[in-house]
Parts: C-alpha cells; sequence; structure tokens
C-alpha cells in the first residue's frame, strides 16, 4: 500500500478524501467499531445542539441534523454516509499495534488484521482512547465510586449523590451543569483558576491560540489543550451556573480519604464520587518503534511531517488539533506524500504554510472537553 491512515475520526476521513482524490492507494484502519470517531462514544445528553465547533467534512456538508438528538447518532450517521459517499475503504475494527522500519524504505504497520507495508503513514488516531488519570495520596483508599468522562454515562447516574468533579475544561462545566439538578451536591476543584472567555472568538484570536500550540509542538513538548489557550467560553448556561453557585471553584485537593477529599489546611469535602475531567493524552504509542519523540516527551512536527521521519504525517495534533484544521491537514499532508512518493526533484520543496490558522474549534474528543 503507498498510504495507511490510521484513525477515522475527522482527521483520518479528511485525509482519505484527499488521498482518493490525488488517486494514491491507501487504506484506512479504524479500531472503532462504527463510523463516527471519538464521537460515538459521547454521553446522551450531549446532544448536537450544545456541540461547539462541528466542521463539515471536505466535499459534503452536514445540514438539517436534529438540535435536540444525541451528537453520537447525528454526527455517527454523518461519517457513515460520507464514507458511502466517497467510497473510502475503511476497515474497522481494527487495532493498530505498532508502526516500525520495515525493508525497501517502507514502514511496517503491524494490527490486529495483518500487517500493512506502506510507503507513508498518516496517523489520525486522535487522544479520546487516552484518558488522562492524576494520581493523588489515599486515591485507592477511597470507597465511592471514581470514573473518567471517557466512562461519563450522563447525569441520572448521579442523581442524589455528592459529586466532586475534577477539571478546568468544557467537559468539566459541561458536567455540573447537568449533574447539579439532580445530585445532592457538587463540588468543582481545578488546579488553576478557571480563565472564563466573554465575546466572540475571531480570526485574531484563533491565529493567536494556534501559534501557542504550534510553538509548543515546534518545540518537540506534548500538545496544550484546548481551553489552555481559548479559555472557556461565557455562554448563558455558564453565566447561570456560576450565579447559582454551581460553578463556584475551588483549588484542587491535596489527597483523597475513603469518604471524600482533603486539603492540608484542615477543610474535607464528603463525596460519593470523584469525576475526573481532566482531559486526554495523544494516542501515539504505536508508533514508539520509530522512536520519534523529543526529550520534552511530544513528537516535533513542521505542518504535518514528523521531523524524525518525513514518512510519518500527524493530523489532528498540535495546531492542526481542531475541526477545520483537521480537515486542512489532511490536505496539507496528501500534499507533503504526493512529493514523497514522486520522483525526486530539486524544484519540489516542503510546503510549510501554517495549519488551521483561522479558527480553533474542537476536534474529536476536544469538541467536547
Amino acid at each position: 500500500m503507498d498510504v495507511v491512515v490510521v484513525g477515522a475520526g475527522q482527521a483520518g476521513l479528511s485525509s482519505a478524501y484527499h488521498l482518493a482524490r490525488a488517486g494514491i492507494g491507501h487504506v484506512v484502519l479504524d479500531h472503532a467499531p462504527l463510523p463516527g470517531g471519538a464521537w460515538q462514544y459521547r454521553w446522551p445528553s450531549l446532544t448536537y445542539g450544545k456541540v461547539h465547533g462541528m466542521h463539515a467534512l471536505p466535499g459534503m456538508e452536514l445540514t438539517g441534523a436534529d438540535p435536540l438528538r444525541p451528537s453520537s447518532a447525528v454526527i455517527g450517521e454523518y461519517f457513515a454516509a460520507y464514507e458511502r459517499r466517497f467510497g473510502l475503504d475503511v476497515r474497522r475494527p481494527v487495532d493498530v499495534t505498532a508502526v516500525r522500519e520495515g525493508t525497501d524504505g517502507r514502514l511496517r504497520v503491524e494490527s490486529s488484521a495483518g500487517v500493512w507495508s506502506a510507503r507513508a503513514l498518516i496517523n489520525a488516531t486522535g487522544t479520546w482512547d487516552r484518558p488522562f488519570w492524576p494520581r493523588y495520596p489515599g486515591q485507592e483508599t477511597f470507597r465511592g465510586r471514581q470514573l473518567h468522562t471517557a466512562d461519563y454515562p450522563g447525569p441520572q447516574a448521579f442523581a442524589g449523590a455528592r459529586v466532586v468533579v475534577v477539571g478546568g475544561g468544557t467537559s468539566a462545566v459541561q458536567h455540573l451543569l447537568e449533574i447539579a439538578e439532580v445530585a445532592a451536591q457538587t463540588t468543582w476543584v481545578t488546579r488553576r483558576p478557571p480563565v472564563f472567555r466573554d465575546g466572540p472568538f475571531g480570526e485574531a484570536e484563533g491565529r493567536a491560540a494556534v501559534a501557542r500550540v504550534d510553538e509548543r509542538v515546534r518545540r518537540g513538548l506534548p500538545p496544550q489543550s484546548v481551553v489552555s489557550v481559548t479559555g472557556l467560553a461565557l455562554n448563558e448556561a455558564v453565566r447561570a451556573g456560576i450565579a447559582s453557585g454551581v460553578l463556584d471553584r475551588m483549588p484542587v485537593f491535596d489527597r483523597i480519604t475513603p469518604t471524600g477529599v482533603a486539603w492540608d489546611d484542615g477543610r474535607h469535602v464528603e463525596a460519593d464520587v470523584i469525576l475526573w475531567a481532566t482531559g486526554f493524552r495523544a494516542a501515539i504509542d504505536h508508533l514508539a518503534p520509530l522512536r520519534l519523540r523529543e526529550p520534552g516527551g511530544g513528537i516535533r512536527v513542521e505542518g504535518t511531517r514528523a521531523v524524525r521521519d518525513e514518512r510519518v504525517h500527524l493530523v489532528g495534533y498540535g495546531p492542526s488539533a481542531s475541526t477545520i484544521g483537521a480537515n486542512r491537514a489532511g490536505g496539507a499532508a496528501v500534499r507533503e506524500i504526493r512529493r514523497l512518493l514522486a520522483p525526486r526533484n530539486p524544484a519540489d520543496a516542503p510546503d510549510a504554510s501554517p495549519l488551521g490558522a483561522s479558527a480553533l474549534e474542537p476536534a474529536g474528543a476536544a469538541a467536547a472537553l
């Protein structure tokens, strides 16, 4: 195969679309059981009307969606229709376990469905499969329930419970606003004071946010979360949550006790549930055999190209981790791969144009985080 695409979320499907248009042989390997990328795992109460920043895939708009339907259903159906319309070769469920050096300058892509030999690889695995669980003293002694946003079942599971929500992102805010309506008590804790963003998020703001993420990735550091560079949108629901005290944040606790959480100053909050809305990390462990990571822990990229291996492109990673950015990244990756696969010509030069510089709307997992 000329190109193997790993992942069939927004970034993966965009890449496959551009590969098909370029006439480059490829296959898409997706570990999920159904179309929809990470969206298929979203909780039922996250309706399409609550989703922000869902940008259409290239060549096919998403129109007429019912805002009251679960986003998992709406976007899953849209992705399935997109795959059918453009005849994309998506194999699922397929787990890619390792990508390593092959023979004759090719990459060896090992998976649960066999081995592919590829001249280039587009990695579009997102973050949903790597929820981040912080560790605190006493965590193993807690007698209540602990779960992560990745396992969030919706607010009714917390009826009558005392719930501590940990995290400063959009998902934490969404969880709190829902849970507070049915829970006996909610407590919000974050490592840093939340920054609320009032007013429009325009092109200038988007460019500045993308530039901050891009600068970290160019230094070989792990990408920052979306909220860390954009802030939390101050909409009507959030304003109401602040006014009611639901979004009255406390600094993160120092330890966990069998019955709750505690601070060194003597404060203690009783809890039945700790909900970790602490974000995700890039799902790139299968690339470890290629030794692409920098000392800072991230993979340094120029555009979408891994600096340590020009055959590997990461889309939906770093500055392209937005729905608009993922679309553009797919096109940019394919342009560079065309040069890689073509006979060498001194006139060819890598395209260093920035990605996603006009908006930053969270893609995949980040859209609901």
